[in-house]
């Protein structure tokens, strides 16, 4: 199945922040999780922390919360409209030195040809949950 990805992390290429998978399936349970930002730029505090939306937890349960998700499909195509979606995922998959999650094969989908603003389009912009909603409405939409 495919699932719709969008993070938040602080500033370019910073530390992530919030992180959700949308599965194409609307019945199918939403991946949602959050990591402590102690020192977010001045845009992440006024744009994304008031909006969050889910407590903190560590990365490292995040990471294992991730697993135990990717693991109900034997196939899972991870969607995302920007490159450091796909850098923040993969870097949830590496655990420690020379560890990495045990995952089902992990296929990705970068979309290059998009005419999406997750702004623009998501009931609650820069919250990863709303964001990645928008991303597979627009894209399922484009579709038919």
């Amino acid at each position: 199945m495919r699932y719709f990805l969008d993070t938040e992390f602080n500033g370019f290429l910073g530390d992530l922040i919030s992180i959700a998978l949308v599965p194409e399936d609307p019945d199918a349970p939403i991946f949602y999780e959050a990591v402590a930002c102690n020192a977010p730029n001045d845009w992440v505090r006024e744009n994304v922390l008031p909006v969050l939306e889910k407590e903190p937890v560590s990365r490292e349960e995040i990471s294992d919360r991730l697993g135990v998700y990717l693991a109900t499909d034997p196939e899972p195509v991870l969607v995302a409209d920007w490159p450091e979606d796909l850098a923040h995922v993969l870097c949830l998959t590496v655990t420690g030195p020379g560890h990495r999650l045990k995952t089902p094969p992990l296929r990705f989908e970068l979309l290059t040809d998009i005419q999406f603003n997750s702004a623009a389009a998501s009931r609650v912009p820069h919250n990863a949950r709303h964001d990645a909603i928008a991303l597979r409405q627009h894209v399922l939409l484009r579709e038919r």
